[in-house]
């Protein structure tokens, strides 16, 4: 909580311009800033802000003078968030009888009298069926649209913070407000477009901004922070009604501009944008072309693989299933030598190839990327191979008698049915125990790791590549 405020406090200290501005994590909230203008007598004033978000977090509100000239102290804030609507008003008339309006199918109106029985408005929860007494009779559906009488004078309707404010002498100011708030997130999405032959890839990137706070922001700064940072979740959420969002794009006239803050990275928009409730908005964030990012065939052959277990395996069946799949992957670097080099937010990214005979592009795969520095290597599964199949077999196991030692041969078949030749890295683990050695082998393997070879291999067009080898394990 201490950290939170603090970078709250560092936010609202950057915070210049008279308009409201957000910086948006994308772990579906934010940081809200604007200004409230104060005519304040000396001692206690009461302050009522009916522009708060309907799931702002009432303990995080900061309210200060940005000039720091006017000493004003919050001696007491409540939140409300009761918004009249007719499942709340509904509730406040339970027990009581109101007017129901009737329009028949010929567009007659009429009025019926009802007695709320049950209101059906639960506040954070399912909604239940209304219950309403007609001529005696129980309805668990409203007879007609009801009639409420007037507003009572502790209705609302917007979300509204009350402050008691107490300061010293008579000040008139805009004093700075600043919360933490649900209901706003971002996330990225990649689409990335190759030829139909070859390892150039063309990149776009896109922000979506999605608004479900219950507040319209008009022609607000918007920063978006990328990064895990670190959350305490409340215990008691209320979840707003879903309805369906509005999807606007953004052109991008101007380039979202990009640096580090803190452990995270900053994305600035680069002109206000009104974010209306129940919107989304997208905008471009990144372009890059001739990204070099070649396709690698990958063949873990060993069925459910589920790592080493941090003890000896001396069950002679333990991993001999074979799985058939060839994993097709992207591999490129994030550097500016391969025409990228910019921290990534971690999104979802979308495969296309071109199809040259009409010049369309076909949809191949997608992934998530995780958050990625820049000169860091990207990899990304985007399918399994049609025309590439891998054979996994064991051929032989043996094992001393009082299990000092054990060795086994594995036998692996790459099959490419392509009309061209390709390179397949066969990924093996050695997973009976951390004392392993190879002593028989067919091909070159390079060590990756405590437990895991591979061997890079080239498979002819419409050939079959078989690799072999022993590996043998001491347990004394």
């Amino acid at each position: 909580m201490k950290s939170r405020t603090l970078v709250l406090f560092a936010l609202l200290a950057a915070t210049a311009s008279a308009q409201p501005a957000l910086t948006i994590y994308n772990q579906n909230f934010a940081v809200v800033r604007e200004r409230v203008a104060l005519d304040l007598k000396a001692g206690e004033n009461a302050v009522t802000f009916a522009g708060a978000t309907a799931l702002l977090e009432p303990d995080s509100v900061v309210l200060r003078d940005p000039a720091g000239k006017v000493a004003v102290r919050v001696l007491e804030q409540s939140y409300r968030a009761d918004v009249m609507s007719q499942g709340v008003l509904l509730a406040l008339n339970e027990g009581k009888t109101l007017d129901f309006l009737v329009r028949d199918q010929s567009a007659k109106e009429h009025t019926v009298s009802g007695k709320v029985i049950r209101s059906g408005y639960l506040p954070g929860g399912e909604q239940m069926a209304p219950i309403v007494e007609v001529d005696g009779k129980l309805r668990f559906s409203l007879p007609g649209e009801p009639l409420f009488p007037a507003l009572a004078g502790d209705g609302i309707l917007k979300p509204t913070l009350n402050w008691k404010l107490g300061t010293p002498a008579a000040a008139k100011f805009e004093a700075e407000l600043g919360y933490i708030t649900g209901g706003l997130g971002w996330s990225a999405s990649y689409n990335l477009v190759a030829p139909e032959k070859g390892d150039l890839l063309d990149i776009v990137g896109w922000v979506t901004v999605n608004n479900t706070s219950g507040k319209v922001f008009e022609n607000a700064a918007i920063k978006l922070m990328a990064g895990d940072v670190n959350r305490l979740q409340p215990k008691n959420v209320v979840q707003l009604q879903r309805f369906e969002m509005r999807a606007t794009g953004m052109a991008a006239d101007a380039a979202v501009t990009e640096k580090a803050f803190d452990e995270f990275h900053l994305y600035t928009l680069p002109r206000a944008v009104t974010l209306r409730d129940r919107e989304t908005k997208q905008v471009e964030f990144m372009r890059a072309t001739g990204v070099k990012a070649p396709v690698i065939y990958v063949y873990d052959g060993a069925a459910m693989f589920g790592g080493f277990r941090g003890g000896m395996v001396r069950d002679p069946n333990f991993g001999t299933q074979s799985n058939p799949k060839v994993r097709v992957m992207r591999e490129f670097k994030n550097t500016e030598a391969n025409n990228l080099g910019l921290p990534l937010p971690k999104g979802r990214m979308r495969f296309y190839r071109r199809d040259d005979a009409d010049g369309r592009i076909e949809f191949t795969g997608e992934n998530e990327l995780d958050h990625t520095a820049k000169n860091e290597w990207i990899r990304v599964k985007t399918g399994d191979a049609f025309d590439v199949v891998g054979e996994r077999i064991r051929t032989n196991f043996n094992g001393s008698n009082r299990q000092e030692f054990a060795e086994e041969d594995f036998e692996i078949k790459v099959r490419n049915r392509k009309a061209e030749p390709i390179t397949v890295r066969i990924v093996e683990h050695l997973y009976r125990w951390s004392n392993w050695s190879i002593v028989q082998k067919s091909d070159e393997f390079t060590k990756k790791d405590a437990q895991t070879i591979e061997f890079n291999v080239t498979v002819p067009a419409d050939a079959e590549k078989v690799v072999t080898y022993r590996a043998r394990y001491e347990w004394r």
